[in-house]
């Protein structure tokens, strides 16, 4: 592996500075899924069985308040979003007390830091109520890292999710302390590689959600990389809307038409990649469950209707597509999956990855919503090849971006 390696690292007396991907939902101050917390976990207890002492920091949120009528800056230490309540649940985890800092990188926290001994654990406050670790100033960002540098020997990183973004606790820290990969992330990139080493053929892409601004410049990136990529969610309806149909009311981006339309017109290319377009979905003027909800052929949008799911012929194809594939890899629910009515694309997209798995294919899924898709409606994780906690990080790595946070690692 080109970057470094928790096993390489000597941690025996010294202060070890995790950065570790948590974000876990919070309610009413308890922690109601550790399964981020789990993923870490083995890193976690390695540092401390080799004679190390522990300083955790981890981001919750987007301290930045969206709720109606709250005014809030960036940065801004919404209690909401506080570390704390992962004290008692780190605690149960690690088998000894874990101390808390209410600032991630004042004078207090470093004071804290610097007293720990071999075996005892320190949790930040969470990163995000610093601007600076979002800023788009080098120079902030580096002097926010400077600050956390000096909380401990060694950095580890363990926070695959976030690996694609330049942040202060991701790309500035490892400047002044020598830096390595967690166990987490050493896992997810072993996993990746049946991607990105030689994959096998054909190459299938299935990308989703709401989060257009991070897919559509996959899809652009796997274009020369992949053989078929299939589409649904918002994704699907801007390059519904780009080829000229109404999608009534449908969440698309105006602003990607544009792009939406190159990509169609080099995916007719034989050097690229196919992108499949749903030619039928579900529409109702009404998304709840047990709405009044047709299957139609995109051309037939009009009015009040909003797309929330692909339609039964779109999902044969689909299904077809995935059965002849040797490596499929799945980002994101197809449909308004939350609302069960909306899910039905996902559920038989589901079946036939685990299908193909059986006989043969690799399977890659990923990316918060899928799991939480999979959770939702008891379907097992266990009937693919390799499960990644990463989202928008996997898409990155596998499309051929370098990763801000691991390039990190190796520029000293």
């Amino acid at each position: 592996m080109k970057y470094p390696t928790l096993d390489q690292a000597q941690l025996s007396g010294k202060t070890v500075l995790l950065r570790a991907g948590f974000d876990v939902p919070i309610t009413d101050g308890v922690v109601t899924d550790t399964a981020r917390i789990d993923a870490v976990t083995p890193t976690m207890k390695k540092i401390l069985d080799e004679g190390a002492a522990l300083v955790i920091m981890a981001h919750q949120g987007r301290p930045t308040p969206r709720r109606q009528g709250y005014e809030g800056q960036e940065g801004e230490r919404n209690p909401e979003m506080s570390q704390r309540p992962l004290v008692p649940v780190l605690e149960k985890i690690l088998g000894v007390p874990v101390q808390f800092a209410d600032h991630c990188c004042d004078e207090k926290a470093k004071l804290q830091a610097h007293n720990l001994q071999p075996g005892e654990v320190l949790l930040l406050e969470n990163l995000r109520y610093e601007a600076a670790e979002k800023s788009k100033e080098v120079i902030e960002r580096d002097k926010m890292g400077k600050a956390l540098a000096d909380l401990a020997d060694i950095y580890v990183n363990d926070a695959f999710s976030n690996a694609h973004r330049d942040h202060a606790s991701m790309t500035s820290v490892p400047k002044y302390i020598p830096g390595y990969l967690g166990l987490n992330i050493q896992h997810e990139l072993e996993g990746l590689i049946q991607v990105t080493d030689n994959p096998k053929r054909p190459l299938t892409l299935i990308i989703s959600g709401a989060k257009i601004e991070t897919k559509v410049p996959v899809i652009k990136q796997f274009l020369d990389k992949g053989d078929d990529i299939l589409v649904g969610g918002c994704i699907a309806n801007t390059l519904i809307a780009a080829r000229g149909f109404d999608v009534g009311v449908s969440k698309w981006d105006d602003t990607y038409k544009g792009l939406a339309q190159e990509l169609m017109l080099a995916s007719e290319s034989d050097e690229n990649a196919t992108i499949h377009i749903p030619r039928d979905v579900i529409v109702s003027s009404n998304p709840k469950d047990h709405a009044v909800k047709v299957d139609i052929p995109v051309e037939d949008i009009e009015g009040d209707m909003g797309i929330y799911d692909v339609g039964a012929v779109t999902i044969e194809r689909y299904k077809e597509i995935i059965a002849q594939s040797g490596t499929i890899v799945w980002n994101g629910p197809l449909g308004l999956y939350e609302i069960n009515s909306f899910s039905h694309a996902s559920k038989r997209i589901a079946e036939a990855i685990a299908e193909a798995t059986k006989n043969g294919a690799t399977s890659i899924v990923g990316g918060g919503d899928t799991l939480d898709f999979h959770e939702r409606y008891n379907y097992s994780l266990d009937d693919y090849t390799f499960v990644s906690t990463a989202g928008g990080a996997m898409l990155d790595y596998i499309s051929g971006k370098k990763l801000p946070a691991l390039e990190a690692l190796t520029s000293k």
